[in-house]
């Protein structure tokens, strides 16, 4: 039997790509590449398309299209489905946006993976090989993080230096109610064995990689089993982390031994009415200089999560955000306007009070569209808001504040802040 042509596709809209095209610290998505691990390549013929990089062949043949959907990419990756299916491929869907919405999902495709992949993948892939594939593969039962391929970074192209993405854990232990994390994984935080993800990590070329984590430092004992081993192998990383952990002396020691560059943490606001009201109180507003000049003096940069459009903000949010920021030195932001995800508390809360504008899931991007009624502002006022933000935060004036604050690995600092700058001038206004 002659192999089956399949096309992976980390899909990404062009909205979001012009958005995201000049920033320098955009790293590889793993799914697709991780997925291409499972496949038997005596049965299939694999092609690996990252849309950020890369044009869909749609003119080339292939039996099977395989697509990871998150939500603001869930229209397009539907429009990416019905050109495939009009030519007579058969289309396969995944990801976030399909396990929180799949009966929506299925009329725009041909199969659906419900949830954690790691068992349903490899057996729909011997069903369709087979001409037997089922409708829907739903995961049931726990998925553990041990004995998994290693991903087929060699399939990537065009990814220079961005290519070194890797997970060692799944999951968080909290639940911000804007995040849809709880309604996509079973509620556990689990960890891949230590020596398997080393040995995941070796096999990155480049000397510069991140964790693909929630939350790197959930289990600490682990984080420190896996970043004392990191120390030999000399590479440099970031990953995603809580701030509370920022007051562990071994933690921030490890991290330093062991190549950490940058940590990104979710501030989201400087506002403890903001948190309480998403239930990130364990963000505390008074401690946020302390810990981020602990970090510094660590000699680890931070790139903070902001979000604005809280029930709690009004227009001198943005004003008041700024002067916080430049005071405390933060290193670069990475900035996003308020997204009600589907499935989400935040989600229920605000289709009960009829504030949702719209579902046209191109909205939900926390980027480049406002998605709901602010209380304190109008949609507009919101946008302008977080544009001006961002404009000011990556002003010459800014970032030699927050540089001379900090003093924490410039060159990088640097680099980063004049990527998102340059990514300033492909962002237009608000979309009615």
């Amino acid at each position: 039997m002659d192999k089956i042509r399949i096309l992976l596709i980390t899909p990404e809209n062009m909205e979001i790509r012009n958005f995201r095209k000049r920033q320098t610290n955009n790293f590889i998505q793993i799914t697709m590449p991780y997925l291409a691990a499972f496949i038997d390549e005596t049965k299939y013929a694999i092609t690996l398309v990252d849309e950020y990089k890369d044009e869909i062949p749609y003119g080339d043949e292939f039996e099977l299209i395989a697509i990871t959907a998150n939500t603001p990419n869930a229209r397009h990756c539907y429009d990416i489905s019905q050109t495939f299916r009009k030519k007579g491929c058969k289309v396969v869907l995944g990801g976030p946006h399909v396990t929180l919405l799949p009966e929506e999902a299925l009329r725009h495709c041909d199969f659906l993976i419900v949830g954690e992949a790691e068992k349903t993948w490899p057996l729909f892939l011997d069903d369709f090989y087979h001409k037997k594939a089922e409708r829907i593969y739903r995961t049931d039962e726990p998925v553990e993080l041990c004995h998994l391929p290693i991903p087929r970074r060699d399939l990537i192209k065009n990814r220079l230096f961005t290519k070194g993405a890797v997970f060692a854990t799944r999951g968080c232990p909290y639940h911000c109610s804007y995040c849809n994390i709880k309604q996509i994984y079973d509620d556990k935080f689990k960890t891949r064995p230590v020596d398997e993800a080393i040995a995941d990590i070796k096999t990155i070329k480049n000397k510069h990689f991140v964790f693909w984590d929630d939350n790197f430092f959930a289990d600490k004992s682990y984080a420190v089993a896996l970043m004392t081993k990191l120390i030999p192998l000399k590479k440099k990383w970031a990953a995603q982390v809580t701030l509370e952990s920022c007051y562990d002396d071994e933690i921030l020691r490890l991290a330093k031994q062991s190549g950490c560059v940058y940590f990104f943490i979710g501030l989201e606001s400087f506002s403890g009415e903001a948190l309480s009201s998403v239930n990130k109180s364990i963000n505390q507003i008074h401690q946020y200089s302390d810990l981020i000049r602990k970090v510094h003096k660590a000699g680890i940069c931070v790139q903070a999560g902001i979000i604005f459009g809280f029930d709690t903000d009004t227009p001198a949010v943005f004003q008041e955000t700024l002067a916080a920021c430049n005071q405390i030195g933060l290193d670069g932001a990475t900035v996003s306007i308020l997204t009600p995800l589907p499935k989400t508390p935040l989600y229920d809360k605000m289709k009960r009070e009829n504030r949702l504008l719209t579902e046209d899931w191109t909205y939900y991007n926390g980027k480049t569209r406002v998605a709901f009624l602010p209380i304190h502002m109008t949609p507009k006022e919101l946008f302008e808001g977080y544009m001006w933000f961002r404009k000011n935060f990556y002003s010459v004036r800014s970032i030699m504040k927050r540089m001379v604050v900090s003093k924490t690995n410039l060159l990088y600092n640097i680099i980063i802040n004049i990527g998102y700058k340059l990514s300033l001038s492909g962002t237009k206004g608000i979309k009615e």
